[in-house]
């Protein structure tokens, strides 16, 4: 296998990573990477086939057994430690590649992607190096007693299936913890987005990872590159972001090899506010709950129950403020909102637009597509939405939509806004605002999510569980959580 170890960004290309080495691209095996904002061509990618892939997993079980699940705990979370310094060092390049892939805001990939990679590796060190197991003496009879034990064991090759939306964001998050418990990766990362990942393999190669280690295969799903890693037998375990249809897919891939899953999949979440809220802190976190990365994060709210007291209020604020959200080149420090990934993409979120009027549904403020300068005519550019006039029975109340939206509902009391805010098949966040503590303890706690915050959202410690039910997933991630995933332990049983 030809290849290089100088770069994985080289030459207006972007390079698969396997054992090592950044692979020689073909053309004839190759996709555009686009940049959202202008819908011009960045780069091009070099698309893994099913041999590359092979090479993949088999450098990563090679790296495996000779050395890397054997590495002590010191060592390999002295190594992330390295990462995160070296991230730092490398940081505006990072936030270059994040904003080119995907179009988001300059002082959002600066305030919130970058950074959180660089915490997420030092998160996952301290984590990791502090982690311990459990062990019971027990008595027996006759006197005697055992000693129960558990040691961890790394889980193996992981394939680690990445989305487009925080794509270096969502990538640290796992891959910090699963090389912290001395796993194997092969990474795909989406399509849409595939720089990050690469520029990665430079810097953990530069702090020292062991060749195969850590493999990135770039392509599509079905017939490419995902649907090769996932069916792979050499693999150990998948760990993947992304919708509930693909992860439901993934998921039926791996069932015959009988291999572990962690899903965060999709959300259609819901905010509560009661009328006895500050409103204008509830607008605020309303503002960024809704329309935050142009609506593209799995946490983002679609679904605001307003108690009706204050439903115009809460609807002609939050439309007022959705108007003064400054769309433009991401590259403005003014810039607030950016294009959505791509013009597929796009194309979906309009058909929801449809699909509410046609629902009888009152636009308050977008609806459509915003003219923007002759640079930005070709980028997928959309307008932030909310709509009144829904209801739970409408499929844009009931379907993620994945953009800058979401409908406004007014309730009457605590007990119709829980069932409203639950009638879903989802369940991964919910907000609740309210200026009544015990009122905020009991609402967020009957909200069946995986996460529910109370005058908040997004608010993140690290060590914490994160995930969600229904169809928004299976497990957790997050400090001792992600260690369950990533390691399997073997209860060691001695008679004294």
């Amino acid at each position: 296998m030809s290849g290089t170890n100088e770069g994985g960004l080289m030459d207006g290309w972007i390079r698969n990573h396997v054992d090592g080495r950044f692979v020689d691209p073909d053309d004839t095996h190759a996709f555009d990477d686009i940049d959202p904002a202008t819908g011009q061509v960045v780069a091009r990618v070099h698309e893994a086939d099913r041999a590359l892939v092979d090479r993949a997993v088999t450098a990563a079980r090679r790296a495996l057994h000779e050395g890397w699940a054997a590495t002590p705990v010191r060592e390999r979370t002295a190594l992330l430690r390295r990462a995160a310094d070296r991230i730092e060092e490398r940081f505006d390049e990072f936030v270059a590649a994040e904003i080119a892939d995907t179009g988001k805001p300059l002082v959002q990939a600066r305030e919130l992607d970058v950074p959180r990679a660089i915490a997420n590796f030092r998160t996952f060190a301290d984590v990791v190096a502090a982690a311990g197991q459990e062990s019971f003496l027990t008595d027996l009879a006759g006197g005697r007693q055992a000693l129960n034990y558990a040691v961890r064991k790394p889980l193996g090759v992981v394939a680690v299936i990445v989305p487009w939306n925080l794509p270096l964001l969502l990538l640290t998050w796992k891959v910090a913890p699963a090389l912290a418990c001395g796993n194997a990766l092969v990474v795909k990362p989406s399509e849409e987005t595939p720089a990050t990942a690469t520029l990665l393999a430079e810097v953990l190669a530069e702090v020292g990872l062991p060749p195969g280690v850590y493999n990135v295969v770039h392509g599509f799903g079905g017939g490419s590159a995902g649907e090769y890693v996932t069916s792979h037998p050499g693999i150990d375990g998948v760990t993947f972001t992304g919708s509930s249809a693909t992860g439901s897919h993934v998921m039926a891939t791996v069932a015959p090899r009988v291999r572990p899953v962690s899903f965060e999949l999709g959300g259609k979440n819901a905010a509560i506010v009661f009328d006895d809220v500050d409103l204008d802190e509830a607008l605020t976190g309303l503002t960024k709950s809704v329309f935050t990365n142009t609506g593209q994060v799995c946490l983002c709210t679609e679904r605001v129950y307003v108690q009706r007291s204050v439903f115009a209020d809460i609807a002609d604020g939050l439309a007022e403020r959705a108007k003064g959200l400054k769309l433009g080149n991401p590259l403005d420090e003014q810039t607030a909102t950016g294009p959505l990934v791509s013009h597929k993409h796009r194309e979906k979120v309009l058909s929801y637009f449809d699909l509410a009027e046609q629902a009888g549904a009152k636009v308050l403020t977008g609806g459509g597509i915003p003219r923007l300068g002759d640079d930005l005519a070709g980028g997928s550019w959309i307008e932030p939405t909310l709509w009144t006039g829904l209801t739970n029975r409408d499929r844009v109340v009931r379907e993620e939509i994945f953009g800058p939206v979401a409908a406004l509902i007014p309730f009457d009391t605590e007990a119709e806004a829980i069932a409203l805010a639950n009638d879903t098949d989802y369940g991964l966040a919910a907000s609740v605002w309210t200026n009544d503590l015990r009122r905020g303890h009991r609402v967020a706690q009957a909200m069946n999510v995986g996460m529910a915050w109370v005058n908040t959202w997004f608010l993140r410690d690290l060590r914490s569980p994160f995930g969600g039910c229904g169809l928004s997933g299976i497990g957790r991630e997050g400090g001792e959580s992600s260690l369950h995933f990533y390691t399997e332990p073997t209860n060691v049983c001695v008679q004294l």
